[in-house]
This record gives C-alpha cells, structure tokens and sequence, in this order.
C-alpha cells in the first residue's frame, strides 16, 4: 500500500521546496527595494497558484476514476496515454529545471523588475507556484496506488515549507543546490519509470484486444524476479529499489530499453547543461 508513498514524499518535498522558496525570495527582495506594501499581492498569486493546482489534480484524479469504470482494457490503454502525455509536460518541466535550476534566485530577480506592479507580481507568484503544482499533479495522477502517494504528498509538502520557513528566518542553513540536485535526479528516474509503466500497459491492453498477439516477440521478458526477493511489489529488495531508482522486476525488451534511454539521456543532457554552465563562467 505505501509503495507511493516515499515517491509522493520527494515530490511533495522538491515542487513545495521550490515554491515555497521562490515566494520566500520574491518577499525578500521586495523588502530589500522598500516594497512591502506589494507583499500582499504575492501572498495572492500563491493562494491562487495552490487553489489552481488543487483544481487541476481534483480534476485528474475524477477523470481516473471515471475512465477506470469503463474496464480493465480501457484503463489500461487509459494509463498508458495518459501516462505518456503526462510524461511530455513532465520531461519539458525537468528540462526546465535543468536549465533554470541553479540560477534561480537571480531569474526571480530580473522577472521582478521587468513586471514590479501589482498585478505583474500577483500574476507572477500564481504562475510560479501553479508550475511546480502542476507537476505534483501530474505525478500524482500518474501512479498507481494514488492514495499513498498524494499521502506521501502532503508529507512532503509539510517537511518543505517548514523548511523554506526556517531558512527564510536564517535559522537554519541548508545546501540548497545539492538538495534540488539529489531531487531531481530521483524525479529522472521516477519519469523514467513512468515511461515504463506507460509501455506496458499498452502492451497488456494491445493484447487484451488483440491488436498484438500474445506470442509476439514484443511480450518477451529481459529477466523475470516475480515472487523472489526481487518482486518490485512483494519482493523485501524489489520494493526498495522500485521505490528508489524504478525498478521493475519483469520488463519486455522494449520497457527496459526506452526506461532506460529516456533516463540516461536525460542524464547526459544535465551533464551537458552544467559543463556548459561552468564554461561561460571561466570565460566570464
């Protein structure tokens, strides 16, 4: 049952961390031009970001359990799509990240001065916290055990803003930059599996209604550790490791192989995102 729960967690943990943070600079900075009467305008935009992304996974989550009523077949084709669309926005959200990550704090800065209006901030803090709430969503919406997860969710929400709270106040100092580095290279590995999941059960639906037959070569397991120690959903090391680095413990070829790209391209690309970073520092 609580196989999602550690996997909502981090999530909950790294979107609220981001967030909370963001809205954490954008009040300080606004303190630090004598701006403070804009802060209510802020505390606006992230009441409404939270309210949106509530909306949003409320509404997700209705659209699951609506199409699983229809059957087995059509929820697994269900989650299979849906799985893959969910990994597009997902994949574009980590490239983001990636990219803007590090330099957060002085991307806020600059977006503050171009739209330093009521209104601007407002709309700004809405978006920034609908973003990351976005993505919670959409993991969420994702899983397979949903209740565990978004459990998982509110824990790591929780943990973040405190968190964000102390540092905020200076009583406590943290490594951000490793933290968001640690997290988002599990979320990697989380798309990853995502990806996995999604190529399955179209496999297991395609077969439920014949478009593939069930002796093709496309249903051909690389190993199989059902019912050993290794069982990613019974097994006492399987469950871990699912957990942690999405494991599975009997893919076809093709699961394995597309799970598996998708995460070490991803990893190559970030690679090659900070030596690029580093490079127009030296020469800056």
């Amino acid at each position: 049952m609580y196989t999602d729960l550690f996997p909502g967690l981090v999530t909950g943990f790294r979107e609220g961390m981001e967030a909370f943070l963001v809205i954490g600079v954008m009040i300080e900075y606004l303190n630090k031009i004598k701006r403070s009467e804009l802060k209510k305008n802020i505390q606006v935009g992230m009441f409404s970001g939270i309210i949106g992304s509530a909306i949003i996974g409320l509404a997700l989550w209705g659209l699951t359990i609506l199409i699983g009523q229809s059957g087995s077949v059509v929820s697994k084709l269900w989650e299979s799509l849906a799985s893959l669309l969910a990994l597009t926005f997902l994949t574009t959200f980590i490239y983001w990240m990636m990219k803007h990550g590090r330099n957060v704090v002085r991307e806020v800065h600059s977006s503050m001065d171009a739209k330093l209006s009521a209104a601007g901030l407002m709309i700004m803090a809405a978006v920034m916290v609908l973003r990351e709430g976005v993505e919670i969503a959409l993991f969420a919406f994702t899983s397979v055990n949903k209740s565990s997860y978004i459990m998982g969710i509110f824990i790591g929400l929780i943990i973040s803003a405190i968190l964000a709270y102390l540092i905020y106040k200076s009583l406590v100092r943290v490594n951000i930059g490793l933290i968001f580095n640690i997290t988002l290279a599990y979320l990697i590995l989380q798309a990853g599996y995502l990806l996995g999941y999604s190529i399955h059960e179209f496999l297991s639906a395609s077969k439920a209604l014949e478009l593939i037959s069930g002796d093709s070569s496309l249903f051909i397991k690389v190993y199989n550790f059902q019912d050993t120690l290794l069982d990613h959903k019974t097994g006492i090391l399987g469950v871990p490791l699912n957990i942690l680095v999405g494991w599975y413990s009997r893919p076809e070829r093709i699961q394995l192989l597309l799970q598996s790209s998708y995460v070490i391209t991803n990893f190559i690309i970030w690679f090659k995102i900070i030596e690029n970073d580093k490079r127009i520092k030296a020469i800056a």
